[in-house]
């Protein structure tokens, strides 16, 4: 996976193309959400974020890569922004119409050219934007 591979999969999943980002990950891949919830398996974590998308638009943005043949490290910008009221989101609660924003660091281990394993951390949190009336 390159950098340009990268770029790609950010697209199709800020696109919500389930089927394209959905083509990076290994069949047995694991997602560490830091130490709150672990994902198994690609089919998982794709129903995982038909849940999220469901009730957020979920943007990131990319910006930095590192990249060889056997690993990737990312740091992201991500924004998260309220279709529903969802207090217990696990990106921290989120209110229809508002906005969160978060910085994160992610390292992702390759296995035969795609996703094996997802480490993510947040780095940073910004305040949450009210929305807009």
């Amino acid at each position: 996976m390159t950098r340009e591979d990268y770029a790609d999969y950010v697209a199709c999943f800020n696109a919500d193309d389930f089927e394209g980002f959905g083509r990076y990950y290994h069949e047995d891949v694991i997602f560490n959400l830091g130490d709150k919830k672990q994902i198994v398996g690609r089919e998982n974590i794709l129903d995982f974020y038909r849940d999220v998308k469901s009730k957020v638009r979920e943007t990131l943005e990319i910006l930095s890569v590192a990249a060889d043949s056997d690993a990737l490290a990312v740091h992201v910008r991500t924004e998260f922004f309220g279709l529903v009221d969802w207090p217990d989101f696990i990106a921290g609660p989120l209110m229809e119409g508002e906005t969160l924003n978060i910085e994160s660091i992610g390292y992702y281990y390759l296995r035969e050219g795609k996703i094996a394993r997802i480490l993510g951390a947040r780095y940073r949190t910004m305040p949450t934007a009210p929305a807009i009336s």
